[in-house]
């Protein structure tokens, strides 16, 4: 995990250096300072050699000059550091995120990541700069202060030794019971954005079904929920400042109370015992050692709390595609034709029922095919298979002569356009919308697109016409109108094989006879596959596929079905007694 956290690092590893060797310098003159005071007190003020009180008195003023130098320096680079390991990670995750396959997606929620990307992030970040700070400066301070203070006075010293193993075993005990808290805390974070990415998502929906007072119980209880967990892992870590605090006042009572004992029985002579100067000394010492203790244990809660961050980080880190380019790839891809050849599909790799199971079918470039069955029929799945959005567990599914998984991913995506049956539209304009299926498309270009999708029509009765700007999500045009700009962007890719997986639904019969009919005149070579609950959709086309429980029940024109396929022969009874067969 650290050494895949650690590739992140990239171009601030010079400032990561740099830190601990700012802090180096710091801690030394840090520790210097007390040594100058010592002097000051006894060689100066003892003997009010003026003099020397001037000149210990500026070694002290360039110290902490010094130290306050290498400081600051340390303090920036830290920032830098940590801020942009923070930012390489954030980009990492995301494009890692980019290249994962449906099936790597379907394995983390939408608010999963999100939380990884923000909440963990900052955790990893701050817990990076204080290692590279004070997980350094303490463990040095503690080192220096411990050798110069046994320098002193062992005696003495060995209370300040005697106070690292009670310390070590309590932060020991802290640590242990608060990181599975955090783990906790972490994983209920996922749950909340869940809720609040659905409430605001179908807010409409919310509101429309007067649910706002179930959804407001649903996030309280989330969030009392995460209250509960941080007020819990708080109280643990709140032991760790009295801890602190209880030893280091024993420590200055002690050394106070054995130290003036020696003052007195040497009469204050430094060269026989222990000197009032060094009495200070210690004690600013006892002070620096509890102190960089204390730091160290601030060092490790935030280990703690970022540890279950920066194992949430490293998943989506280490998760692999499923589906990758072959080693000599093909970059063209011949022509439209498909064949699927003994396929067989599951989401999950270890199922006992396939979600298609055995399908064989051949579909030649340029036809236009329906394909109709009821929920759950598998009919996304046989499509998505295609593009290969997914790999088939076994099976050969072919695209111009050839096995989908011999293409270059980007070269065979780009001869296949989808339209899913929840497509979305983003933030911007209309063009720039469309503007996704191809970037360089002119107006001209955007304008033919969507009069074969039947949207220059309402585009035009806009102010702003194709400048008019869309919400996002799509939120401010109906969803026939969103349904049709989703088919333009898809023409404008100039696919071989365009796919409309149900997305005619929201449109009228009369809109989507146009569309289909613009198809046979405009795109007579393109493939078209037609996913559709209307039969209406897909009775003109060259073959119908029937779908059935994830095989395939029948295969023929709209006349044989109804002949030969009772699935086929009831939907059709059913939706030509309500009338959605009238064009």
């Amino acid at each position: 995990m650290i050494k895949k956290l650690a590739a992140s690092i990239g171009q601030y590893k010079k400032d990561s250096i740099l830190t601990p060797v700012y802090v180096t310098f710091e801690v030394i003159m840090e520790i210097i300072i007390p040594i100058l005071m010592a002097y000051l007190i006894d060689y100066g003020i003892e003997k009010n050699n003026l003099s020397y009180v001037l000149m210990i008195g500026l070694a002290l003023l360039i110290s902490a000059a010094i130290q306050l130098t290498f400081g600051t320096m340390a303090g920036r680079s830290a920032a830098v550091a940590s801020s942009g390991f923070a930012r390489n990670l954030r980009r990492d995750m995301y494009f890692n995120v980019q290249n994962f396959s449906f099936s790597n997606i379907d394995k983390f929620s939408t608010a999963g990541i999100i939380t990884r990307l923000t909440t963990d992030v900052t955790n990893v970040q701050n817990a990076y700069q204080m290692i590279i700070r004070m997980a350094i400066r303490s463990p040095f301070m503690l080192i220096f202060c411990l050798i110069v203070s046994f320098r002193i006075n062992a005696q003495l010293a060995l209370i300040f030794l005697a106070t690292i193993p009670v310390l070590g075993i309590g932060l020991w005990l802290i640590t242990s019971h608060v990181h599975p808290v955090f783990r906790k805390v972490f994983k209920t974070y996922d749950r909340l954005n869940n809720v609040v990415q659905e409430n605001l998502s179908a807010i409409r929906v919310v509101k429309s079904f007067n649910r706002e007072s179930f959804e407001e119980n649903k996030f309280g209880k989330i969030s009392t929920e995460i209250f509960q967990d941080f007020s819990k892992a708080e109280k643990r870590i709140a032991y760790n400042m009295p801890l602190m605090q209880f030893c280091l006042y024993v420590c200055i009572l002690l050394v106070s109370w054995l130290g003036a004992q020696q003052i007195v029985a040497s009469n204050n002579n430094p060269a026989i015992g222990l000197s009032t100067g060094e009495l200070m000394s210690l004690i600013t010492y006892a002070m620096l050692i509890l102190m960089s203790l204390m730091m160290l244990s601030m060092v490790f809660i935030m280990i703690i709390i970022s540890r279950a961050s920066a194992e949430r980080i490293s998943e989506i880190l280490s998760e692999e595609s499923d589906i990758k380019n072959p080693k000599n790839p093909l970059f063209s891809v011949k022509d439209g034709s498909i064949s699927f050849e003994n396929v067989t599909f599951s989401y999950a790799r270890k199922t006992e029922k396939p979600v298609l199971d055995n399908i064989s079918i051949s579909i030649a470039s340029g036809e236009t095919v329906g394909i109709i069955g009821g929920i759950g029929s598998a009919k996304s799945s046989f499509v998505q298979l295609i593009p290969r959005l997914y790999d088939a567990q076994s099976g050969m599914v072919m695209v111009g002569g050839a096995d989908v998984s011999d293409y270059d991913i980007e070269s065979l995506r780009n001869q296949v356009a989808m339209v899913l049956q929840r497509n979305v539209l983003f933030s911007g304009t209309i063009k720039e919308n469309l503007r996704w299926g191809d970037e360089n498309a002119s107006d001209e270009e955007l304008v033919h697109a969507c009069k074969l999708a039947q949207a220059d029509s309402f585009i035009q009765e806009f102010p702003d016409k194709y400048d008019t700007y869309i919400e996002q999500g799509g939120s401010n045009v109906s969803g026939g109108q969103k349904q049709r700009l989703c088919i333009a962007r898809a023409l404008l890719k100039k696919p071989k094989i365009l796919i409309l997986d149900d997305s005619t639904s929201a449109v009228d019969t009369k809109t989507d006879a146009l569309i289909r009919g613009a198809f046979r005149e405009e795109l007579p070579d393109m493939t078209k596959i037609i996913i559709a609950q209307r039969i209406a959709s897909v009775m003109d086309a060259d073959k119908i596929i029937v779908l059935d429980d994830g095989k395939i029940n029948a295969i023929g024109t709209h006349d044989e079905l109804l002949e030969n396929c009772p699935i086929y022969q009831e939907v059709y009874e059913s939706q030509n007694k309500g009338g959605h067969l009238h064009e």
